[in-house]
């Protein structure tokens, strides 16, 4: 996919009508944050929704500096810069929620009601708004308003526990707990809401908990777990590297494969591209024989280089595929021939999820400095020329 213009990404962010993904016509407030909260208005943004990130005035550490360019999670949309300690910044915000569909913010619970932006003053200015709150541990709990991250949720959950090798858990980069748990069921439940709202009429809070959307990406493991399918040793287990069949393989260069032939006829084919000998495919859960045989395939694997494999098992029913780096993946030809990644200001990334017939999503501009758009913003969304003119007299906006 070639990426889009400048020009052509300006035009589209002064002529909103003119973005055409699913969520074209939706508008979303986002209390500036890090991590899960920026990602589900990634996604948001992505597919044509208005979002206006309300950043701090002062800038804060959030965390990795990484560069305005490279904070790939702030693409999409535009910012404004609020003075929230300000009445007149807060009111400000308020204003822009009266004009919203939805608000995303990502702080410690009770912290927007401090600051006069909770979820009372903003569904009473806007009772259609879905106030959309993310956290760690969610709004209430013993542990609400403790410190943590990713790596903490997904450890209440049973999720750490079981990811990583036998002799100790392992943390699935901030994969489970940030992003999946976290910003795609923010976004989710958002999405619920808005359209629970049209035929109501009325707005609501979404409380969404990494916590609990990890373990809900946990479910299947959980009904494995009841069944006695599947056992709390790491490593013990069909899905987690305990068997021969599913896991990654060393090849002879140094580089790494995956396989994943659960199921007979995958297994069988397995067994046929490999030459793996004594392995009937009826008795592959014998996990007695599981590390003898993990042993065995690790030494045919690793006779050949990744591309040879590629060759032979590459589209085969294996289930096959070679383990990429981050700067293999979107030079990959199956990830080059569906556009899965994009070049924005010079930036690989990957591109908008998922994939619309009708109305493909797209990232509609690169990540904006703090309060690049704040004039654009209040006049697109209704305030004068002279209101704009007072919040900069009185330090509201920047």
């Amino acid at each position: 996919m070639k990426p889009a213009s400048c020009c052509e990404r300006i035009w589209k962010l002064v002529l909103r009508e003119d973005v055409v993904g699913p969520l074209s016509g939706v508008k979303v407030v986002e209390l500036a944050g890090i991590g899960p909260g920026p990602f589900c208005a990634m996604l948001l943004a992505d597919l044509g929704a208005d979002v206006v990130r309300v950043d701090r005035m002062t800038q804060v550490d959030l965390g990795i500096d990484r560069g305005r360019k490279y904070s790939v999670l702030n693409r999409s949309r535009r910012s404004v810069s609020v003075d929230l300690k300000n009445p007149d910044g807060v009111e400000t915000v308020l204003k822009l929620v009266e004009e919203a569909d939805a608000l995303i913010e990502g702080f410690r619970p009770g912290v927007t009601e401090r600051l006069g932006l909770g979820p009372d003053e903003c569904l009473e200015r806007n009772p259609k708004l879905v106030y959309g709150r993310m956290t760690g541990w969610g709004q209430d709990g013993p542990m609400a308003h403790a410190a943590g991250h990713d790596i903490n949720y997904i450890a209440l959950t049973g999720a750490l526990h079981a990811i990583g090798p036998s002799d100790k858990p392992s943390p699935p980069l901030n994969l489970v707990g940030d992003f999946g748990g976290g910003g795609i069921y923010l976004a989710f439940g958002i999405c619920a809401a808005l359209l629970e709202a049209k035929t109501s009429g009325a707005g609501q809070v979404v409380d969404a908990a990494m916590t609990e959307g990890a373990a809900s990406l946990m479910a299947s493991i959980y009904g494995m777990h009841a069944s006695g399918h599947w056992s709390d040793n790491r490593e013990d287990n069909v899905l987690d590297g305990g068997s021969y069949y599913y896991g990654v393989y060393e090849t002879s260069d140094g580089k790494f494969v995956s396989i994943g032939s659960i199921e007979g006829k995958f297994h069988d084919e397995l067994l046929e591209l490999t030459d793996l000998t004594d392995s009937p495919t009826e008795a592959r859960n014998d996990q007695e024989s599981w590390a003898e045989k993990k042993s065995q395939l690790a030494e045919i694997i690793k006779s050949r280089s990744r591309d040879e494999w590629d060759e032979v098992m590459l589209g085969s029913d294996v289930c096959y595929a070679p383990v990429l780096d981050l700067s293999e993946a979107p030079e990959h030809p199956h990830n080059v021939a569906r556009g899965s990644f994009v070049e924005v200001d010079g930036v690989m990334q990957p591109g908008p999820a998922p994939k619309f017939s009708r109305t493909p999503g797209e990232v509609q501009m690169p990540p904006p400095a703090p309060g690049q758009h704040t004039l654009e913003v209040l006049t697109d969304w209704g305030f004068s020329s002279e209101d704009v003119e007072k919040l900069k007299d009185v330090g509201a906006i920047s």
